[in-house]
């Protein structure tokens, strides 16, 4: 279901900050503007009642799940609220291997080739560059020349509109988007012009493809 999602949109939402009540309507907003893939970190108010109503609310070829994973014990909650990606910021094996072992999607967060090849042998679906501010395009460009080209290299953090393009470019296969996406607060149809805007910068680097 990953490279379905990823197919029709390699953009991941991640609503940070997110309220329960606010879901279901940012939700739809996302959605409906072409995202299939939507994550609320666990530093978020009721994160678990968030990722319930967003399966609840949405069609079943949109993907939910949780970021900020950072323990085992945390997956089973996110996997009983419906959850089916686990996105982590570090990389964790352990945390890795019981992600997979509750048979949901895995997503850790890497920052060296070293951290990608071991969260790959610990059972890896993709790869979350993080920070990407941090690590840049030339970054993105040099893993992809030894990362196989099979596995999805997703740069996270400080990604907009306008630097989305750059990346591509280096071959990144998708992107999170945190902060110029949604901020506590943000309303639906604000989230709405933002996805808006981010959907039109994936789908012009598609056509250049």
């Amino acid at each position: 279901m990953l490279k379905t999602a990823m197919k029709q949109c390699g953009l991941i939402a991640i609503l940070r900050g997110i309220q329960p009540h606010e879901a279901a309507a940012i939700g739809v907003k996302l959605y409906q503007a072409g995202f299939r893939i939507i994550e609320v970190p666990l530093n978020s108010p009721e994160p678990f009642n968030s990722i319930a109503t967003l399966r609840n609310t949405l069609p079943a070829d949109c993907m939910v799940g949780a970021g900020t994973v950072l323990s085992v014990k945390q997956i089973i909650s996110v996997k009983q609220a419906g959850g089916e990606i686990i996105v982590m910021p570090h990389s964790d094996a352990n945390v890795i291997a019981a992600a997979k072992q509750a048979g949901l999607v895995c997503a850790p967060g890497v920052a060296t080739v070293t951290e990608a090849f071991a969260a790959l042998a610990a059972g890896a679906d993709v790869l979350k560059m993080f920070p990407a501010e941090q690590l840049g395009h030339t970054v993105v460009k040099a893993w992809r020349a030894v990362i196989p080209q099979e596995v999805a290299l997703l740069p996270v953090g400080g990604i907009t509109p306008e630097n989305l393009a750059i990346f591509s470019a280096a071959e990144a296969s998708g992107f999170g988007l945190g902060s110029a996406l949604y901020q506590p607060g943000m309303g639906a149809e604000q989230v709405a012009r933002n996805a808006s805007k981010f959907v039109a910068a994936w789908r012009a680097t598609q056509q250049k493809n």
